[in-house]
């Protein structure tokens, strides 16, 4: 009995490993919090000792800032061991509502969303960053600071599994989220690479196009979006990541069928919705179609029966099957490893 509760522990600590091998910095918890607006506060020199605390994710709502609309800054402080200075790093921040800038030791890593006058909510978009290794000190104190604007309704960092990741996340390595080209109604014609799109709308993606001018709208709408092929990733076999759409799609890479995900065609000429929009997409490019170096397009047909539609979950762009691959052996060693504790507990 002994032996085996030294080889279950051992067990427990290898998988344990694996399993931090994607997250390697919680960023859940309590975080400095200011209502109001200064881009001083990015700085690490601050001093935020006098600012409230709030636990994120949560609207700050729950953190006594019920019916609070406008600007408000998150702060917090982390540390990593320089066994990371070679990683892809990530910062990964979930859902925020509606507008953030982030800021990392002083420096603006990225944004998502308009902050006024020009105001445009990203509140259904997930924030994945990358962090840059250059700008982080090893073995030190660093700062995240994140600006938010909310403008109606819950507001700041809601939702999401706050942390720094490496090969945990699921990154696209040619990112194609943001601004696509947008089209409500119906017609194959749009997938073509020569259709002329210039007078389609705007939307970004992920996010829903009720939020982008469409509320209420339900039927059929395209996305087209012009690429090139970065030169790393020319002799890759690659995969098409599309999040999750709210509910149906078909995906066109240069005029061919890339995939698709529920039934456009049924025999009685009715559509059916069954929980499509919960599942992720992640379409395998095959050989007979090929990418060019430039001028690439992707066209995605999306048929949404009610409520919110569209392309509202990331990541979207291209990712090598290798890394692929890595990231989904990874998801199983964590459920394995789950498991694992379900049975240690039993």
């Amino acid at each position: 009995m002994k032996k085996i509760a030294i080889l279950s522990l051992v067990m427990l600590l290898f998988i344990s490993c694996e399993y931090e091998e994607g997250k390697i910095r919680n960023l859940k918890g309590t975080w400095r919090f200011a209502i109001g607006d200064n881009k001083e506060w990015a700085s690490p020199e601050f001093d935020d000792s006098r600012w409230d605390r709030i636990y994120a994710p949560a609207r700050w709502e729950k953190g006594n800032y019920y019916n609070y609309n406008g600007y408000a800054w998150y702060r917090k402080s982390f540390r990593l061991t320089p066994k990371y200075k070679d990683s892809k790093l990530y910062l990964y921040l979930g859902r925020i509502d509606d507008v953030d800038e982030v800021y990392v030791n002083g420096k603006l890593i990225a944004s998502t969303g308009s902050f006024p006058p020009d105001f445009k909510t990203a509140a259904t978009t997930y924030r994945k960053y990358v962090l840059p290794s250059d700008i982080i000190d090893f073995n030190k104190d660093n700062l995240i600071a994140v600006r938010v604007y909310d403008v109606y309704a819950g507001g700041g960092i809601v939702r999401g599994d706050l942390g720094i990741y490496t090969s945990g996340l699921l990154t696209a390595d040619l990112n194609l989220e943001g601004e696509w080209k947008f089209k409500i109604k119906d017609s194959l014609i749009w997938k073509e690479v020569d259709y002329q799109d210039e007078n389609w709308d705007v939307q970004t993606i992920p996010g829903i196009w009720e939020e982008q001018g469409y509320e209420d709208y339900d039927g059929f709408a395209w996305y087209r979006k012009r690429f090139d092929l970065p030169a790393d990733l020319k002799s890759q076999k690659l995969v098409a990541l599309f999040g999750k759409i709210d509910d149906l799609d078909q995906v066109y890479l240069n005029g061919d069928l890339l995939g698709y995900t529920g039934e456009f065609n049924p025999r009685d000429g009715e559509m059916r919705i069954n929980g499509e929009y919960m599942e992720f997409r992640g379409y395998y490019i095959p050989d007979n179609i090929q990418l060019q170096d430039t001028g690439n397009v992707i066209a995605i047909r999306v048929y949404d029966s009610h409520g919110v539609g569209g392309l509202y979950e990331g990541p979207v762009g291209l990712i090598t099957q290798d890394n692929y691959t890595r990231y989904w052996n990874f998801k199983a060693k964590r459920k394995r490893r789950t498991r694992f504790d379900d049975l240690m507990i039993k």
